[in-house]
């Protein structure tokens, strides 16, 4: 959708005289005919008002909501106290309805900061193309010269975190009528040992305030001290990861999800100048083994690091102090001291040192003390590097690099230092009895057009990936497919709503520009000539393949508990909508190196290399037209064209015209499509080989058999079966070793058997045909019969 059409649909109609006059800018730039200084001063002059008018409003409207807000508070406390001075036992009518006034009051409150950041939103996006039409229509250069006036003038940067804090907190007493759940809410003090089902989904900056508002009315802010007041600083999270800089073998494990795979990181929250460090190992392991996947730390001093990870500090001495105060009990110190002493161990023995570290503002929705449904968004996520590789002292003898902290976006670090991912980052954890289902609201809210699901997402994969492009060669399937637009349009009726009042429209939208001679100068770059909406499309059917063979998975394993059918889908799952295509491969193409790449190489290099690759390339060559020649000459019933509206009339023409069937890696890398390797995979290969085995036996018995009648026609008969025979034994061995070595590598190859069945039909066929050849051709049918 262009962006003048979106604006006009998505503006608040109470505020319309204060957005932008897009249309009127946009006009204003072809009423000239010859661009000169004096229409350029006017444009700035028309721009300044334009900026004027849109800030005044916006901190006008901020004010409002502050004041509003201190207002709600104070009636909030009031219906409390007055609420807590009644009998005991059930509220009374009054006071209900009081409640039920205030909630309203918040809810309008809501809308209202909604409203507030999407005309913020749309606001600085109708600027930022409005600069850039400028620039292309005149051919002056505006762009650097505005800029400054909206540093002047940042109605953009407002922070909408404290409002969401506050009004979380008086949303969740009133939704409780005075009664919240209170429980410990320290930053992981407690939790040694915990496992929980995790669902991972991308989020546009456009939609992360409106998300923020959706979930606070179902879930309260975690705020880990509601004593202080908020702090930006106290909302970071950083972590830094381990890894061998010449194996980079802990990032293989993680990427290929193998049995025990590791990642050892050190955590902590706030500043840089917070004292207690956590050290974490997280461990993979696989649905079959029985066990489930496990995250286990324990607690640091920061002047203690140096000293534990070089060995100096033994685990024992870390523990030291708390055996003496006996604050936990033995069993919890020994469990903490066997950790410290494995970790220990790993980073000694395997030579691990710091190589990413990852950065981002979380806001925590979760009851205090229940861990049943915990959801986390990861907003400003950065990654860095920490390695002294490149010939640089980055974080030199220490643990980690000093030269930046919580200043995000590290203006002081060059580009090759740091990637800013583009999306914030939306965890949904789960922890629900058997038989349990998620909440209505959670499974509406992950399959709204605010969220992208991105399967088995991890930010070290995604920032080592990124930051080491020379040595990094195995990328995950997201990586290629990093400038498509996740914004999608409404699906179904979801969002923020003022009370009394409906709200269909989204931002969400993908925003291009509407200029009369561009087909979108918005738009984000394509590749290979595909539009980003095909490209989208194959994407999210990569993901939807991957929860699609989750899901086979649990199933096979009856592992589906949700609800009384054990075939419904989790919140996990549904995601994958039902994919339902026979494709013949993967839709992620892992080999990299192109064949015409390596016969041009070859050609340079020259000699018995260069004649080899020569006829395989002509070979291929010529046996694709001899395919192509027959595969036309098959006669084939012809589908009919159905036009775009396929899908209106219940045909599925998913394929699309100009669309790709795989994405192709980037020069010297494989992109990684996760495979789930279980036992019975092994098992399956080998009674498939087994079967074979037998039958190629039994033809052999036959062929004996046939050996012993001693005329001719048996011997011929005794000849075909025989070589049918070694044929499947031998089809049969090869497969299965190829087999073997694909499930061991874990590649998204195909793994069924299209053309080894007809064959050994078509064979036998043969077989018969010339034994009942050979004998009507001695002696006719009569002779045939009496033979």
């Amino acid at each position: 959708m262009r962006f003048g059409q979106q604006l006009k649909q998505s503006l608040n109609k109470e505020w319309v005289f204060y957005y932008i006059d897009y249309e009127k800018l946009k006009s204003a730039l072809r009423e000239h005919h010859a661009w000169d200084h004096d229409a350029e001063q006017a444009y700035i002059g028309q721009l300044d008002k334009e900026l004027d008018k849109v800030y005044t409003f916006q901190r006008v409207k901020a004010e409002e909501i502050i004041r509003r807000i201190a207002a709600s508070e104070k009636e909030v406390n009031d219906a409390v106290a007055s609420a807590q001075q009644e009998t005991q036992g059930e509220l009374s009518k009054e006071a209900e309805e009081g409640f039920d006034l205030l909630e309203e009051d918040l809810s309008d409150i809501i809308a209202d900061v909604h409203d507030l950041a999407r005309f913020t939103q749309l606001n600085y996006t109708g600027f930022q193309k409005i600069i850039k039409k400028h620039d292309k229509i005149t051919g002056m250069w505006l762009k650097p010269v505005f800029a400054s006036n909206l540093q002047r003038k940042p109605f953009f940067q407002d922070n909408y975190d404290s409002y969401v804090i506050k009004l979380s907190r008086l949303y969740d007493i009133v939704r409780t009528r005075g009664n919240p759940i209170k429980g410990d809410s320290a930053a992981g003090g407690k939790q040694q040992n915990f496992v929980r089902q995790t669902t991972k989904y991308w989020v546009h900056p456009d939609n992360i305030v409106e998300l923020k508002l959706i979930i606070l009315k179902h879930l309260p802010v975690l705020v880990f001290n509601p004593n202080k007041e908020f702090n930006e600083e106290d909302a970071a999270i950083t972590s830094i990861y381990f890894d061998n800089t010449e194996t980079w073998e802990l990032y293989q494990g993680r990427l290929k999800k193998t049995e025990g795979a590791e990642a050892i990181r050190l955590r902590w929250y706030g500043g840089m100048s917070t004292d207690t460090i956590f050290i974490e190992r997280k461990t993979h392991r696989e649905d079959w083994t029985g066990e489930e996947s496990v995250k286990a730390r324990f607690k640091l001093k920061e002047k203690n690091v140096n000293s534990y990870l070089r060995g100096e500090m033994r685990p024992e001495q870390v523990f030291e102090k708390e055996r003496r105060e006996q604050k936990r009990s033995e069993k919890d110190i020994a469990s903490d001291e066997q950790l410290a002493r494995e970790i220990q161990y790993r980073v000694l023995t395997r030579k691990l040192v710091p190589v990413t570290r990852s950065f981002y503002h979380r806001t925590a929705f979760q009851l205090p003390g229940d861990a049943r449904v915990r959801i986390s968004l990861d907003t400003e996520l950065t990654m860095t590097r920490e390695d002294n590789l490149d010939g640089r002292k980055r974080a030199g003898d220490n643990w980690r690099r000093m030269d930046i902290g919580v200043d995000w976006p590290f203006k002081q670090l060059p580009a090759e230092d740091k990637e800013l991912f583009p999306y914030a980052v939306l965890e949904v954890k789960l922890q629900t009895q058997a038989g349990g289902e998620p909440p209505q609201w959670i499974r509406d809210l992950t399959s709204s057009h605010l969220v992208e699901a991105v399967p088995k997402f991890s930010k070290y994969i995604h920032g080592t990936a990124t930051l080491n492009p020379k040595r990094i060669k195995l990328i995950p399937y997201w990586y290629p497919q990093m400038d498509v637009d996740i914004r999608k349009p409404v699906s179904h009726k979801f969002g923020i709503e003022r009370p009394g009042a409906s709200n269909d429209i989204s931002t969400s939208g993908n925003l291009d520009d509407d200029s009369d001679d561009e087909a979108g100068v918005g738009a984000l770059p394509t590749a290979n000539g595909i539009d980003d909406d095909d490209r989208l499309r194959r994407l999210r059917e990569a993901r939807d393949a991957m929860e699609q063979t989750e899901m086979d998975r649990q199933r096979d394993y009856g592992t589906l508990t949700n609800g009384n059918d054990p075939n419904t889908l989790d919140i996990e799952e549904r995601v994958a909508a039902g994919r339902n295509r026979d494709d013949d491969y993967p839709i992620y193409d892992s080999d990299s190196d192109d064949e015409d790449d390596g016969y041009e190489a070859a050609k340079r290099k020259g000699g018995l290399t260069y004649y080899k690759k020569w006829a395989e390339h002509h070979a291929a060559i010529v046996g694709s037209a001899i395919w192509t020649g027959l595969n036309k000459a098959i006669p084939k019933p012809t589908p009919t064209d159905v036009g775009d509206g396929g899908f209106a009339l219940g045909v599925p023409t998913w394929k699309q015209s100009g669309e790709v069937k795989r994405f192709k890696a980037p020069k010297g890398k494989r992109i990684h499509v996760p495979v789930r390797v279980e036992p019975k995979v092994q098992l399956a290969t080998e009674r498939t080989f087994l079967s074979w085995l037998e039958f190629s036996i039994l033809l052999g018995s036959i062929a004996a058999t046939l050996l012993n009648f001693g005329d001719t026609l048996s011997f011929a008969a005794a000849w075909a079966f025989t070589i049918i025979a070694c044929l499947a034994l031998m089809y049969s061995a090869g497969l299965y070793l190829w087999r073997v070595k694909k499930i061991r590598e874990r590649r998204a190859v195909t793994y069924h058997d299209k053309w080894g069945p007809s064959l050994l039909c078509l064979g036998l066929f043969l077989a018969v045909s010339v034994s009942f050849g050979y004998r009507f051709g001695k002696g006719g049918i009569e002779g045939g019969l009496k033979g």
